[in-house]
């Protein structure tokens, strides 16, 4: 699966440095699940993507959700697992991150963000 680094340039932070990329139907239906957890400075990014659900997952995560402009439109910050939704009907794609990185790194709705070639 291709990686790439996550940046809001409005807080000037990275938000993840290898973040998978999920775009293919499987990888999308498949997401997090199977995982015992999400390390810090990864994530996954699915496209398109404008709601989640948290059915069979056993760790909690961030979902930062972002238009194609690239704003951020909807945050929810320690999604519990069995939660049945989550999403914004303008977003076109999902970050899940690790618990923790949207408060770490003050992201807001209306924040600018980038997705970069990862460095390997």
């Amino acid at each position: 699966m291709a990686t790439v680094k996550v940046v809001n340039q409005t807080r000037r932070v990275t938000l993840a440095e290898q973040c998978e990329v999920a775009r293919s139907f499987l990888a999308r239906g498949r997401g997090l699940l199977g995982r015992a957890t999400l390390p810090d400075g990864s994530g996954l990014l699915i496209e398109p993507c404008s709601s989640v659900h948290m059915l069979f997952m056993h760790f909690p995560i961030d979902v930062i959700f972002v238009d194609r402009q690239g704003q951020v439109v909807a945050l929810y910050p320690s999604l519990p697992p069995w939660r049945l939704y989550a999403g914004h009907r303008r977003a076109r794609y999902a970050l899940e991150l690790p618990v923790g990185v949207i408060a770490a790194s003050s992201t807001a709705v209306g924040d600018q963000i980038a997705v970069l070639p990862a460095q390997s």
